[in-house]
């Protein structure tokens, strides 16, 4: 299992995630897409991070846990809501359940938000919910999306401390936005050289930008070029 989480919000983590399928797909495996706590929406409305996940990677199979309508951390969305949503045990139970089918190889599991955002009204965070499922035998590491602008390195080296203090694999970061037109901007390019050396961790690939806006035939064609799926041999993962 692929825990997806991000070092901030609006940095391309569901285009990522997106991404991170089809590649998977496209490498044989039958994946499977969660998204634990959906918030901003209401019931039935479309707009979805996995209706954006089927848009971009083809028809994945997809579960959404809980939906909110307020776009706000889900354990505070609840609260405005006046609602009850399920504990993070109850989301592990969900996804192990999940990853022992027979039938499917891979579940991308992507998280509301960074590692510590409450997806339970108990304190639950994404870390509790990777350290549940590892806890119960599922294999699963982190996957995280960062932005690749000046400040990076320091959200970057913040959230492998955490991942690193709680014992929880990480398997790589990936650029969410990358610049595909004119010259990169130097700190840009710093930052890739960096980033491993800050974290201890590969660079596992860049999304272009405006990937996000491409049909799903050129999406599904292009992802295994911009990123290194965790335990494949590296492609160019570059993005560019």
């Amino acid at each position: 299992m692929l825990c997806i989480a991000g070092t901030n919000t609006d940095i391309g983590k569901t285009v990522a995630a997106a991404a991170i399928v089809a590649a998977a797909r496209a490498a044989g495996r039958r994946v499977v897409y969660v998204k634990p706590a959906q918030t901003g929406l209401q019931p039935g409305e479309h707009g979805s991070d996995a209706d954006e996940i089927r848009r971009l990677a083809g028809e994945v199979e997809t579960h959404e846990f809980v939906r909110l309508p307020d776009p706000l951390a889900p354990a505070a969305a609840a609260r405005v809501a006046g609602v009850g949503i399920p504990t993070v045990a109850g989301h592990a139970a969900s996804l192990a359940e999940l990853a022992r089918r027979d039938d499917v190889d891979l579940v991308v599991a992507e998280g509301a938000g960074g590692l510590l955002v409450q997806l339970d009204t108990e304190g639950g965070t994404q870390a509790d919910l990777a350290r549940a499922l590892l806890d119960d035998g599922i294999d699963c590491g982190f996957v995280v999306i960062a932005d690749p602008v000046l400040g990076t390195l320091n959200l970057c080296a913040l959230t492998q401390e955490a991942l690193d203090h709680r014992g929880l694999p990480c398997d790589g970061y990936v650029f969410g936005t990358w610049p595909t037109d004119g010259e990169v901007p130097l700190v840009l390019e710093q930052n890739v050289l960096d980033l491993p050396r800050v974290t201890g961790r590969s660079l596992l690939g860049r999304i272009p930008s405006g990937a996000g806006r491409l049909d799903t035939a050129t999406f599904t064609a292009s992802a295994p070029t911009w990123l290194t799926l965790p335990g494949t041999k590296a492609s160019s993962g570059t993005g560019a």
